[in-house]
């Protein structure tokens, strides 16, 4: 589907490539900040400004681009209202004011809460500001996640990933922002702008024993046991791919993994919506598959949660019945 000769959603997608990339090179820049010091003493505080300064950038951004949007975001701002709270704020303003945004702490946390809608609605954003925060506070994988939903269904995606490789050649450049248009295909392009999109495609690889798997970093995020165990049902002898974020669904994406399992640890659990969109439809626009662990697509009808959803299991397609046939 075309409009007006460019391809459907081609303003949705450049506001968000736009959004996700001041919003990765903000929380680049804060990550260079963090100290073996302040990890010592269990410091979150890099993260925090780092959250609500990306936060504040993608909702300024699609705020001014498309003013009547709804954006379901992970943070607000009520926290930062709180007088002990006041040096947080500083921090932000400051954090902002170096990217040339001239802005108060008022403002700021305007531009925050722009994220605050609740319920789902025919037309809307949904932003992870920092999906894995451990991982950004290790100094490794984390990812700025943004995807507008129509409709119930993923139209666009932006998934910025500013410690991972922009390709899989020896020395490629670190920094990349993942992208898909629904019925369009998915790409990449460098997190510094320079270099076209290119477009990656999952592995085609049909047999489970040579399959390699992707899962979360820390074992609180998902069921590390059940997962060895579907692992070897399936013959799967390689070790795991452990990072943190949907990286993982970038490294499924472009054929570097074929299985993530984002498996339950409890059975009241479920799934925050910002924390898969971004990396969904970037699997599913690679030629990759995305459901449930009962075999049912994930539903983005129910607000900020996947209240009809039982965890994600995530494929290159071709194995994705025989990983659920594991599970079962």
């Amino acid at each position: 589907m075309t409009t007006n000769g460019a391809p459907a959603y081609e303003r949705e997608l450049q506001a968000a490539l736009r959004a996700v990339r001041e919003a990765s090179l903000i929380c680049r820049a804060i990550q260079t900040e963090i100290t073996p010091e302040a990890l010592s003493k269990k410091d979150r505080s890099p993260v925090t400004v780092a959250d609500f300064s990306s936060q504040a950038l993608v909702c300024r951004a699609l705020g001014e681009a498309f003013p009547d949007d709804p954006i379901i975001a992970e943070e607000d701002s009520s926290a930062l209202a709180q007088p002990e709270n006041a040096e947080f704020l500083e921090r932000i303003v400051a954090a902002l004011r170096r990217e040339n945004i001239e802005t108060n702490g008022d403002e700021a946390r305007r531009w925050i809460d722009r994220g605050g809608a609740h319920d789902y609605s025919s037309r809307f954003w949904t932003l992870d500001p920092i999906d894995g925060t451990k991982g950004f506070l290790r100094g490794e994988q984390y990812a700025v996640s943004l995807a507008l939903i129509v409709d119930g269904e993923i139209v666009v995606s932006a998934l910025g990933c500013p410690n991972l490789p922009v390709s899989t050649e020896p020395n490629a450049a670190l920094g990349a922002i993942f992208h898909a248009v629904r019925g369009h295909g998915a790409g990449v392009v460098p997190l510094d702008g320079e270099g076209p999109s290119r477009p990656i495609h999952v592995s085609p690889q049909t047999d489970p024993a040579r399959a390699r798997f992707c899962e979360s970093f820390e074992s609180g995020h998902s069921a590390h046991g059940e997962a060895a165990a579907v692992a070897e049902k399936l013959g799967i002898t390689a070790p795991s791919i452990r990072i943190d974020s949907q990286a993982k669904y970038a490294v499924v994406a472009r054929g570097e993994a074929e299985i993530y399992l984002r498996l339950p640890t409890r059975a009241d659990y479920r799934e925050k919506i910002w924390d898969h969109a971004g990396g969904v439809l970037i699997v599913t626009e690679a030629g990759g598959r995305v459901t449930d662990i009962t075999g049912k697509p994930l539903d983005f009808t129910c607000g900020r949660e996947l209240r009809e959803n039982r965890g994600v299991i995530v494929t290159n397609g071709p194995l994705h019945d025989q990983v659920l046939a594991a599970l079962a």
